[in-house]
């Protein structure tokens, strides 16, 4: 194909001779106006080496008004200037409020008023007195991290930024005698094993839920799951030396199963354990039940799958939780929008089909602007629906991109609420306090009680 524009130069010269004429023309007509008094040529070179010329009035400005521009005006920092000059005001004067003029310079100090800085905003409370936990500092709070650290594990404790972390995790002890006859208390000594309690989150560290009151980081993509979690949560449980050991997850909703499986195999990995360590005490009179291992697992709703439910549910765990949070109204601001309230309902509902020996248990929030008509409402539901144990706590606010509290709700009201779920509603138990989390350790003692009870009354059955 032919191009538009010819190659050789020769086809370029008459029109480098027309741009060569009329540059001629240019300048001789210049040069004529140069030689008048009216007129000033000014030539100068640009950087790429042409010449050109400017041309200006120079002898009959004063008698032609286009020419005549007079000065440029003043900038605004000269008439700021000018008017400071004028008034006889410093610059600090003048930088000071509107009537310090009247106020004499060696007075100024003194007329400078000191204003309190503003108020909170309404959104942020203040907290309460009785919002006060333990600090961290226990040596076995320090033993329990060490393990985490080391085995790479996450817990939701950490995560959640629970409150109670310093209490669970240093055990408060139990003191011990060591003789029966001996009354010096120099002599006890402080037993741990046992009565700590740290909720191990399997699954990462990253949830792909956003709620708008959890803390636990979030993503549509978290990392692979761990294979070898399992192993090591164990191995966690063994070094701890507990027999009481709550599971909980984060969502999954970027897998198939949305973790089901890998839950299902921490689960079966810790009885495992449990059921080697406790062989050598099988000829109990309790039939081998006080050497294993109580496993409470607070799960996530699986989107509402009842098959990923009965997966985990059957998995040979004692205490099945799934938190509905909050009552009704408040569900889809407070929870991701893949949660919902009558979903939560159906998943514990679901637990008691499959596994009727498995206790049930959920959590509550209180301080997010929710009636008494309302929680109990939501009571009624979780009884409806089979459910065992409900703990109530406060909801405290994790940073300020969560939601904010609407109350702080007083200790005694924590105690009608858990009076009203035992004695009116018909809960087996119930943990109610600011303080009190799903997986706190108020209500451990009286679950593990209960898991004993059931396996002597399932002995007993077998036995007849």
């Amino acid at each position: 194909m032919a191009s538009r524009f010819p190659s050789s130069r020769r086809a370029f010269a008459p029109l480098m001779i027309r741009y060569a004429l009329r540059g001629r023309q240019e300048e001789r007509h210049i040069r004529q106006l140069s030689s008048s008094t009216a007129v000033k040529v000014t030539t100068y070179t640009s950087a790429a080496g042409h010449e050109s010329y400017a041309v200006a009035a120079a002898a009959d400005r004063d008698d032609d008004d286009d020419y005549d521009r007079g000065p440029p005006p003043p900038s605004r920092l000269d008439v700021l200037r000018s008017r400071l000059e004028r008034e006889g005001s410093t610059l600090r004067e003048f930088a000071d409020s509107s009537d310090a003029s009247s106020t004499p310079p060696s007075s100024l100090e003194s007329a400078i008023v000191r204003r309190k800085a503003p108020p909170k905003s309404d959104r942020t409370l203040p907290k309460p007195r009785w919002l006060k936990a333990a600090p961290a500092t226990s040596a076995r709070y320090h033993e329990l991290r060490a393990t985490v650290r080391s085995l790479g594990l996450a817990t939701v404790c950490e995560e959640a930024k629970c409150p109670n972390i310093g209490d669970c995790w240093g055990g408060g002890g139990v003191r011990v005698k060591k003789s029966k006859d001996d009354d010096d208390d120099d002599d006890d000594h402080t037993d741990h094993r046992g009565t700590a309690t740290a909720t191990i989150m399997i699954m990462g560290d990253t949830c792909t839920r956003g709620c708008s009151f959890c803390a636990v980081k979030t993503s549509r993509k978290p990392p692979p799951l761990d294979p070898d979690e399992p192993r090591k949560v164990a191995e966690a449980v063994s070094t701890w030396g507990l027999d009481y050991v709550v599971l909980t997850s984060v969502d999954r909703d970027d897998l198939d199963d949305q973790g089901s499986e890998h839950f299902r195999n921490v689960v079966l990995e810790l009885k495992r354990l449990s059921s080697s360590s406790s062989s050598s005490s099988s000829s109990s009179s309790l039939g081998g039940t006080e050497g294993r291992i109580i496993v409470e697992a607070l799960t996530p709703d699986f989107r509402g799958d009842l098959d990923l439910v009965s997966r985990v549910a059957s998995s040979g765990l004692d205490v099945y939780a799934h938190n509905v949070e909050t009552v009704e109204r408040l569900t889809p601001r407070v929870r991701d929008r893949r949660a919902g309230y009558d979903q939560s309902m159906r998943v514990l509902s679901h637990v008691k089909a499959v596994s009727p020996n498995v206790l049930t248990k959920t959590s509550i929030m209180l301080g997010l602007g929710e009636t008494d008509d309302e929680v109990r409402t939501t009571l009624e539901d979780l009884r409806r629906n089979d459910v065992d144990v409900v703990t109530f706590g406060q909801y405290l606010q994790p940073s300020r991109r969560h939601l904010p509290v609407k109350e702080y709700v007083t200790p005694e009201k924590f105690d009608e609420w858990r009076v009203v779920a035992e004695n009116e509603m018909g809960f087996k138990y119930s943990a109610s306090g600011p303080l009190v989390r799903s997986s706190y350790k108020a209500g451990e003692f009286f679950l593990k009680n209960m898991v004993r009870e059931k396996e002597r009354e399932k002995v007993a059955a077998l036995a007849v």
